[in-house]
């Protein structure tokens, strides 16, 4: 079976960004840099993500690229006779479906909110009682399977219409939508009264906050958003680079990746910050700065329907983005390892992830005295396993298996990622490569077990 490619180049680059690009960088990047001392947080932010995310990056590409196949089969086509490393193509399988486990509930969450603010539900509504809305869906086990079940269907629709007519199609709609949606609400939002202090509160650096919170502890957030960002370890990024051309070098290809990534994050900042300012809110953490947080803003606002119901299309896009594109994952390791077609591959895929999400979205209301890993409910047990254990040890394996003797090798990664026109990857970053980058990734899987 000849294996399908991406129609075009920034076909590409929009995919393997949407896949990048989600609720993480929308709520988690402006909370983040806030707390850390803004401008000063941004700039370490932006040193890591040059010196970790993107030589990662361009390994997953790499692997994917040279051999054509999924992980298990991508490791096994490039690993030394007799060695074991496509068996982390096994558990890179599992953290996506992992990660798809609990990313469809939340998926269908923004899909929810922008159904509501669409059909007016927050019309009228006190400011006190918005909170309500958020915690009496939690609740509500059929709502929340609706969406979910809305957003697994409509994945899994769009995936079984190939890589070119599906996935690349709809992602270059929908990441188009995403960026022109972020600078309508960016310039609505710079333009309220107010507006300012938030800008500055969250770009201009301070010191004095970084102090606060200690320089270390600055940078070693910094390091943590820079990595988790690109949502590498899970051979979610391989896969794309399976269907890449040899036409441009993987660094270069990489590289827009990251500012595509990195734009949306600081983009989302600008939304968020002067909103919430201008409007006297607190900004927190987490889903109660999307689904509480800000709706206190929409309603209270001019027009507030409208902007919130463009803000949860804009999410809705972010995250509707990450999940088809680790769908197509799911489904090229199907077609590759167990030699199905892709509708097969699509039918049991799809029943899976249905019934796999069901403990996500019973876990806030029939299961919510179930708690597992160190007392998380099902949701947060889920994301750690994905987010503390799979990702970092995953991308350490990948980043061993391209510069040690043991695996692939320096010189074949390099020879790889080097292959095609555009930015190059230096033989001097070698060194660092195999001493310096594993320990950056040891202290960030550390830091995830504390």
């Amino acid at each position: 079976m000849d294996r399908e490619n991406f129609k075009s180049r920034i076909g590409f680059i929009l995919v393997s960004a949407g896949c990048a690009i989600g609720i993480g960088n929308v709520w988690k990047f402006p909370y983040v840099t806030g707390a850390n001392g803004g401008g000063i947080f941004v700039l370490f932010y932006l040193l890591f993500l040059i010196i970790m995310g993107l030589p990662i990056l361009t390994m997953e590409f790499a692997v994917g690229r040279a051999s054509g196949k999924s992980a298990v089969l991508g490791y096994k086509a490039l690993e030394p006779k007799g060695s074991k490393w496509h068996i982390h193509g096994w558990f890179a399988l599992a953290g996506c479906i992992i990660l798809m486990m609990y990313y469809t509930t939340v998926s269908g969450w923004m899909l929810a909110y922008f159904v509501k603010f669409l059909a007016g539900s927050f019309r009228g509504i006190q400011t006190e009682a918005v909170d309500s809305v958020f915690v009496d869906m939690l609740a509500n086990p059929m709502e929340m399977g609706l969406f979910m079940t809305v957003t697994v269907l409509s994945g899994f629709l769009i995936c079984s219409l190939g890589l070119q007519k599906g996935l690349e199609r709809v992602t270059k709609v929908m990441m188009c939508g995403l960026l022109g949606l972020i600078l309508v609400l960016a310039g609505h939002s710079l333009m309220l009264p107010g507006a300012a202090e938030g800008v500055r509160f969250y770009l201009l650096p301070d010191a004095g906050r970084a102090a606060e919170q200690g320089l270390g502890k600055v940078i070693t957030a910094a390091m943590n958003q820079s990595f988790f960002t690109l949502s590498l370890g899970v051979g979610a990024m391989e896969i794309f680079g399976s269907y890449m051309g040899k036409e441009k070098s993987l660094a270069g290809e990489a590289a827009w990746i990251c500012v595509l990534d990195t734009f949306i994050a600081l983009a989302s900042g600008l939304v968020i910050f002067p909103a919430c300012f201008s409007y006297g809110v607190e900004t927190n953490s987490g889903p109660a700065l999307i689904f509480m947080t800000l709706p206190r803003v929409f309603v209270n606002m001019a027009g507030g329907r409208l902007w919130g119901t463009l803000f949860f299309l804009f999410m809705t896009f972010a995250s509707f983005s990450t999940v088809i594109a680790v769908f197509e994952n799911l489904l090229a390791n199907c077609i590759d390892n167990f030699g199905w077609d892709r509708k097969k591959s699509v039918l049991i895929c799809c029943s899976f992830i249905l019934i796999a999400s069901i403990p996500c979205v019973l876990g806030y209301n029939l299961w919510s005295d179930v708690h597992l890993i160190g007392g998380r409910d099902v949701l947060d047990s889920e994301d750690f396993i994905v987010s503390n254990l799979l990702l970092p040890l995953g991308s350490l394996v990948f980043l061993l298996f391209c510069v040690t003797k043991w695996g692939w090798g320096f010189d074949n990664y390099l020879k790889e990622a080097n292959t095609g026109e555009g930015l190059k990857m230096s033989p001097l970053w070698k060194n660092y490569f195999r001493f310096v980058l594993p320990l950056l990734i040891l202290v960030i899987l550390v830091q995830g077990l504390q």
